[in-house]
Order: structure tokens, then sequence, then C-alpha cells
């Protein structure tokens, strides 16, 4: 079996979430950790697993962050990561469907995700290297996230559904 460890210089975990239902507000994780384990060099049985840190969340505004942090959202004191771990991985015409268990603040539901798979290379290094942009949605209500409020004209604050990027690369490790 091979295991390719996320090269977390070379990737970045963003998500984008309505704000008052007419913008988008964007952020990210510096913090986390990933692997695929295969047996076949392709990597059509892949297991991928993933983490995040909460207390890494950048959103560009350091009061958004704490609230984000907060048992408002995700409780970070209570809850430190949100996980994936897959449960299948299928080709689905040029890309790949891949199906999980996502926990967040303790919540645990099965997802499904995008996983583009952008090819492979061999670093200067003589690292073997697999790229994979995965995308998807949650609804954040659904994993324990329901802080709700509205404005006095009755616009939502934060919708409840949040997209997801990961743009991995994963270096071979044995």
């Amino acid at each position: 079996m091979a295991t390719y460890k996320i090269d977390a210089a070379h990737s970045e975990v963003t998500f984008k979430i309505k704000h008052l239902m007419i913008s988008t507000v964007s952020g990210n994780f510096t913090k986390f950790d990933g692997e695929i384990n295969a047996n076949n060099a392709d990597l059509s049985d892949a297991v991928f697993s993933f983490e995040a840190e909460i207390d890494s969340i950048n959103t560009n505004n350091e009061q958004r962050d704490g609230h984000l942090k907060s048992p408002d959202f995700f409780d970070a004191a209570n809850h430190p990561k949100l996980s994936f771990k897959s449960t299948g991985f299928t080709k689905k015409g040029d890309d790949f469907e891949l199906v999980g268990d996502f926990t967040l603040r303790g919540n645990t539901k099965q997802v499904t995700f995008t996983a583009e798979y952008s090819g492979s290379a061999v670093d200067p290094y003589g690292n073997e290297k697999h790229g994979f942009e995965i995308s998807g949605k949650i609804s954040r209500k659904e994993f324990g996230l329901e802080f709700h409020a509205v404005t006095e004209a009755g616009n939502i604050v934060v919708s409840d559904e949040v997209k997801l990027l990961v743009n991995a690369q994963f270096a071979k490790v044995n």
C-alpha cells in the first residue's frame, strides 16, 4: 500500500459563505493535514483522510475569526478539529465522486464531494506528487453551526450553505 501525505506548502483549504445574501465571504484554514492510502498506482482505490484545526481559521478579519471560533459557530474550545474520511472514490466522467464521513463540531454526516484529478508529476527532488481539486457544499446547520441572525429588514445574515474547496498536492511517502 502506498501512502501520500498532503504537501501543505502547495495546498490550500478554503470556504465561501454568503453574507446578507448579497456578497460572499471567503476564508481558509492555515493548519491542516491529510493523506491518501492506495494499493493501485492509478489511485483508483484511494482512501482519503483529512483534518483542519479550527483555531487556524482565517477570514482576514480578526473579530469575525474570533466569532467563528466561539460556541455560536465552531466552538473551537470543545471541537478543535474538523475531519473527513472517505468511504468511496468512484470515477464519474472526467472527475471522481468522493464520498465520506465529514465531522464538524462533534457531528458526523456523510457528504459527497467532486474530486478533479489534476495529474501527477515528479518534483526536482525525485518526489512523486499527485494533485486534486476537491469541491462541494455542506449545510452548516446539519453540523450544529446554527447561529442565526436576521437584519431589521429581514435579510439573513449568514447563509446555511457553505462551499468548500481543497486544492491539494500529495507527496508519496512510501
